[in-house]
């Protein structure tokens, strides 16, 4: 089955500063949008507290389901989800008890008292220490950032045979990322300044294939993330879960690219390099087409009919899967050319000055 035609020749490259662009100009939006919102919605997974789902009969709105509660918890933040006539709503407070079924029942006995008897459902009750959500955060980031480091050391070693190189890359900021921790630098400011060093690095080390990668994944990642800050959704542990699962299909497609990319260097080195990562764009492009659209289909059907508990899961899901067949064709292979333009525009300024 073919989509689209063997032979087919569309200047990918050629959009590659106009995507560079686009790119910029959403990632700067998300980021000052989480800026201004003082950062992510977190769930109560990641910032403690206790959330109650519960279902109505009639319609309502979160002023009225606040004066329900106020003799149960003094401040929370209430949120619809699903659909509109669901009359479904999240409960979110700053309430720890060890008793998660005392606080359905109070929950209930509080809405019943202003909304009537059968007309309210408490659905669930979750709790989360403040402690145990802080740990989660904390794992949550070097959890990322592991998976990009060894994404990287793999990319290096598969495209650019240099294992040697970046096992001791890895090694290294393994071994930074223990001591900065042990001597208890904020877990945010550490993974943001260890992923700098490791994109450096990558440049230094001549590693422009896990350059791309690592870029084009951190790329996926923050736009995942601002859509979540615009739409002010709930990140929760789900939505990290998709945050990694779309990190490995991004990293999927851009491979299949990498490799088709390598194939043709070996046929013909006098090709000019951003004609060659062209049409290695183009040959592949009914795979990417065809794999992107069948995943897509089935994220649709599971955010339109999969209900409210994988809503955010799959909505996570869907950016990902867009933003990373985007990136595989104008972020990571345009990221070669990039650097091989620099690096070439070095050689030449050394042969003249020499």
């Amino acid at each position: 089955m073919e989509w689209i035609k063997p032979g087919i020749n569309i200047n990918f490259v050629g959009l590659r500063y106009k995507a560079f662009l686009l790119s910029g100009i959403i990632i700067l939006l998300g980021m000052a949008v989480l800026a201004a919102r003082g950062g992510l919605n977190m769930g109560v997974d990641f910032a403690g507290g206790t959330v109650i789902q519960v279902q109505f009969t009639k319609p309502t709105n979160p002023d009225e389901i606040r004066n329900a509660v106020r003799e149960l918890v003094s401040q929370c933040t209430i949120q619809q989800i699903g659909a509109a006539d669901a009359n479904e709503y999240l409960i979110r407070a700053d309430l720890i008890s060890s008793e998660l079924q005392s606080i359905s029942q109070q929950a209930q006995d509080e809405l019943s008292k202003t909304y009537g008897e059968g007309q309210v459902t408490v659905r669930r009750v979750e709790m989360v220490g403040p402690k145990v959500g802080e740990d989660l955060r904390q794992k949550a980031l070097k959890a990322i950032y592991y998976a990009l480091l060894f994404i990287g050391i793999y990319i290096s070693g598969r495209f650019e045979f240099k294992w040697a190189i970046s096992g001791v890359m890895g090694g290294v900021m393994l071994v930074g990322i223990y001591l900065l921790e042990a001597i208890g630098l904020n877990a945010i400011y550490l993974i943001i300044g260890a992923l700098i060093i490791t994109l450096l690095l990558c440049w230094f080390l001549k590693l422009p294939y896990a350059l791309g990668a690592l870029l084009s994944l951190v790329h996926d990642i923050l736009i995942t993330l601002g859509i979540f800050a615009l739409t002010n959704k709930e990140f929760t542990l789900e939505v990290f879960a998709a945050l990694l699962t779309l990190a490995g299909y991004s990293l999927n497609d851009t491979i299949i690219v990498y490799d088709r990319i390598r194939e043709n260097r070996h046929k013909d080195r006098k090709q000019p390099f951003h004609e060659m990562i062209n049409g290695a764009i183009n040959q592949t492009l009914s795979r990417t087409m065809l794999t992107s659209g069948t995943v897509l289909f089935v994220l649709l059907c599971l955010f339109f009919l999969g209900g409210t508990v994988i809503h955010d899961f799959t909505f996570a899901m869907l950016i990902g899967v867009i933003t990373g067949t985007y990136s595989s064709i104008f972020v990571a292979s345009p990221i070669l050319i990039l650097y091989e333009d620099l690096t070439k525009g070095k050689r030449v300024l050394k042969k003249a000055t020499a």
